[in-house]
């Protein structure tokens, strides 16, 4: 049975049943990847994934039930089961599903289709190949992997909602294993197009410049001093705290910008967007978890917070508009609220003239322990980090182990300066986030005593100073709304 089929069972069920308010959202995907080390497949995936949500309003209240199964006896058991649900509901929250008939912008899909598995095959061995001619220090257990995904949803409701969407993404990932006899670095890089010879030697030749870049790192001193954060790191952080843009968190005090919308809470050169066109994500979409328009907007604009994100309850409850922002972890996953791809506007200076005006500090390319180090609801944050020490405006040391600490809420304040270009890193679902180079005033750069080493003469006259990609390995690179909710 197709979901079409499906929906006429559930949509006759539910009438017998005499349900006035109701929905169905839908999601299936296929994923395949195809892995090298050493030019031989060592891992291959192919995998399909999905199901349908039915939710309903009883007396008043959400009753919910999901299945994977596609059948008339799954329709009629789906929604008795809902019914069920929805009578032992204590919860007053009042329920809102999306009305028909309005307007969404349109959308590119990618025009690609999923690749044969020995089209993956001998993209995924040739980028291998080609991994490990891109430099002599580059190691044989360096790695390539090319991966595809299709996804679908369509979602129903009972209020003349009737919309779907399909998509596919394409990609290549290299991971660059390099050493020069004293240690070993390694770096990844993952884009998205058409499979091909181009798009293989670039994600090669960045893996690798990037891992050769960390060789010889030494150890950063301790300082309160400007700091670079990369696209890669910047766009770590804004993943890590957009739960702060959530409007729901906000309601429920866990966001310190409750309250805030309208008033300054970040430096003149910050504007915050969340658009869920962007070019860069490989899943663009029109219409959200609920099957609201989805639209482009300024979070924060020149510093001032102009909205926080909305889905149809948290809007009810403010007094506004749904943001068009509402989320599905997965098709049976309860509603939250997570941007499309949120990323930080670009400025007006090259990379170059960027670090001139930073002169000495610190440039960071790589955060970890976001999890542990960041709490996202003060803002505090202390994370451990690697780069590069910029002398007299020119990235040069590589350092690594030091911990970079502050606030996100004070550091949005302390941007002074972005440069020209927005990079996405890396999806996460089919949420992105990116940034250009940012320059931050004034950070705690700190590491541990036994550490330290002698501190480069600039710095001593002004005193003392993301694994694997988020990689799939074995699962789904990006599956439909699997976004993670804010």
């Amino acid at each position: 049975m197709d979901f079409r089929e499906f929906k006429d069972a559930v949509v006759a069920a539910a009438t017998a049943a005499g349900l006035v308010d109701y929905e169905l959202y839908y999601e299936q995907g296929e994923s395949i990847s195809a892995g090298s080390v050493q030019r031989q497949i060592n891992q291959f995936t192919n995998a399909n994934s999905g199901g349908v949500c039915f939710r309903a309003v009883i007396n008043g209240k959400i009753g919910a039930a999901s299945t994977e199964e596609l059948s008339t006896e799954q329709a009629e058991s789906i929604v008795a089961r809902a019914i069920e649900n929805g009578e032992t509901i204590e919860s007053e929250e009042k329920v809102f599903l999306c009305e028909g008939g309005k307007s969404y912008e349109p959308y590119a899909p990618s025009g690609l289709a999923i690749p044969a598995t020995s089209e993956l095959v001998d993209a995924a061995i040739d980028a291998n190949d080609r991994l490990l001619k891109v430099d002599s220090r580059v190691e044989e257990s360096s790695a390539a992997t090319a991966m595809a995904e299709k996804a679908h949803i369509s979602i129903f409701n009972s209020k003349g909602l009737d919309l779907s969407w399909d998509n596919t993404a394409v990609g290549m990932m290299a991971m660059a294993i390099t050493s020069d006899g004293n240690e070993k670095t390694n770096a990844y890089e993952m884009k998205f197009g058409e499979l091909s010879g181009d798009l293989a030697d670039e994600i090669t030749a960045e893996a690798v410049r990037s891992a050769i870049s960390k060789l010889g790192s030494q150890v950063a001193p301790t300082a309160v001093c400007p700091v670079i954060f990369s696209p890669d790191a910047m766009a770590s952080l804004l993943m890590t705290f957009c739960s702060a843009f959530s409007s729901e968190n906000a309601q429920k005090g866990l966001s310190l910008l409750a309250g805030k919308e309208g008033a300054v809470v970040a430096s003149d050169a910050v504007t915050l967007v969340d658009d869920p066109f962007c070019e860069k994500n490989p899943f663009r979409i029109n219409f959200d978890g609920e099957g609201c328009p989805a639209h482009r907007k300024n979070v924060i604009e020149k510093g001032r917070l102009t909205t926080l994100l909305y889905n149809l309850k948290t809007a009810a409850v403010a007094g506004r508009e749904t943001t068009g922002n509402a989320s599905r972890a997965n098709y049976s996953a309860p509603v939250g609220i997570a941007p499309f791809s949120m990323y930080l506007e670009a400025g007006t200076l090259t990379e170059d003239e960027l670090f001139a005006k930073a002169g000495n500090g610190v440039y960071i390319n790589s955060l970890g322990g976001l999890h542990a180090g960041a709490n996202p609801v003060s803002g505090d944050f202390s994370l451990q980090s690697a780069g590069a020490m910029i002398e007299n405006g020119k990235k040069t040391t590589p350092v690594k182990s030091f911990t970079v600490a502050g606030n996100f809420y004070e550091l949005l304040g302390k941007i002074t300066d972005l440069s020209n270009e927005v990079i996405f890193p890396s999806p996460s679902g089919t949420t992105t986030f990116g940034s250009p180079f940012v320059l931050v005033d004034n950070l705690s750069i700190a590491v541990k005593y036994f550490l330290q080493r002698k501190t480069p003469r600039s710095f001593a006259l002004r005193g003392v100073f993301v694994h694997f990609m988020r990689f799939i390995s074995d699962a789904p690179f990006v599956f439909s709304h699997r976004r993670r909710a804010a």
